[in-house]
């Protein structure tokens, strides 16, 4: 049995503006000495078994230095609990095979550590709007080239076909790859009326293999749907996609709202992915925690007839795996009830 005094641990955080908080990170009762990681378990999974309060995982893991990729936590890896003075912490104590893995990756736009490393939620959930999507302003998408035609002059297109595109800019260097993308949804922020973004979905990718004039044509790499005239063309990103953010604490001041639900889907609940109107102007990051709480109702008061409003319940929470300038995707983590566009998102307490 643990010693009681190791039970709490307190530790000042350095957050926004570098201002100190401290957090009482209480292990959770029942939690294992040691664990072994295995397929399919997420690093939201194991901050459960060991704390009460999961997002605060940064606080008591511990990186391992002496070991292959420190930062990473792959199946078969032992972590356990570990001694510094009168605090805990927990760290890998045993490396599975699997860390020395070599991957190669093509210059694309990719997640990376999804081969082998846990992720840090179920990334089937997310992968799409990891890479498939972008918020961008509304001038960008409509002030970009557009697809003219397809091949022989059809108006649809699919993967290892061609289109054909104008709009480019004159004396512009155009770029040899590109992603063709349609409008999605138009974010507006429900309290304030600012247009927070524009939701730019795409829906396949090509290579440029021919100019003629001001019209180029595009071989298509691949396509999620049919490409259709008017879909807008931006310079493909050779970006890396970064999935090894960690469960942690918002700033305390947050508070914003779910603007909307993606993915085709009416009903929000665990696993389905969020908008919500805070970004990295309001101070937010990957991997920040967020609760949710549901409106309270408005009654009225039968004494004295006047109408009252009941405080809003927390009802589930969220992680932010992809931050904007104004707006972020979140992924429900838990729903006690079914959640709704317009409900409230806070730091947790």
């Amino acid at each position: 049995m643990l010693n009681p005094l190791l039970k709490s641990i307190t530790l000042a955080l350095c957050i926004v503006g570098g201002v100190g908080i401290a957090h009482a990170v209480d292990l959770k009762p029942g939690h294992p000495v040691e664990y072994v990681v295995k397929d399919g378990d997420t690093l939201w999974d194991l901050s459960q078994k060991f704390l009460e309060d999961a997002w605060l995982w940064p606080e008591i893991w511990q990186i391992n230095e002496q070991i292959e990729n420190p930062h990473l936590i792959y199946p078969g890896d032992t972590i356990g609990l570990v001694y510094r003075g009168k605090e805990v912490k927990v760290t890998v104590t045993e490396r599975s095979a699997a860390a020395n893995e070599v991957i190669k990756l093509t210059p694309t736009a990719r997640i990376s550590m999804l081969a082998s490393a846990i992720p840090p939620i179920p990334m089937t959930a997310i992968s799409s709007f990891m890479t498939n999507s972008r918020i961008v302003k509304s001038k960008q998408l409509s002030g970009a080239p557009y697809v003219v035609a397809g091949d022989d002059n059809r108006i649809l297109a699919g993967g290892g076909g061609k289109v054909y595109a104008r709009g480019f800019d004159k004396g512009e260097d155009p770029q040899a790859g590109y992603g063709i993308f349609r409008k999605g949804q138009v974010f507006v922020d429900p309290d304030t009326s600012e247009v927070l973004g524009l939701e730019a979905r795409e829906v396949g990718a090509g290579s440029v293999q021919a100019w003629d004039g001001d019209v180029a044509t595009l071989s298509l790499s691949n396509s999620r749907e049919e490409v259709m005239a008017g879909d807008r063309l931006l310079a493909t990103e050779d970006r890396q996609v970064v999935a090894n953010f960690v469960p942690s604490s918002p700033p305390d001041n947050i508070y914003g709202r779910m603007i909307a639900v993606l993915g085709g889907v009416t009903q929000i609940g665990q696993y389905q992915v969020v908008v919500v109107n805070q970004g990295e102007r309001d101070g937010v990051t990957e991997g920040n925690v967020l609760a949710v709480y549901k409106e309270g109702n408005t009654i009225i008061d039968r004494v004295t007839r006047q109408k009252v409003k009941l405080p809003s319940e927390r009802a589930g929470l969220m992680m932010l795996f992809r931050v904007f300038d104004k707006v972020s995707y979140g992924l429900i983590l838990r729903a006690k009830v079914p959640l709704s566009v317009g409900d409230e998102v806070r730091s947790p307490q």
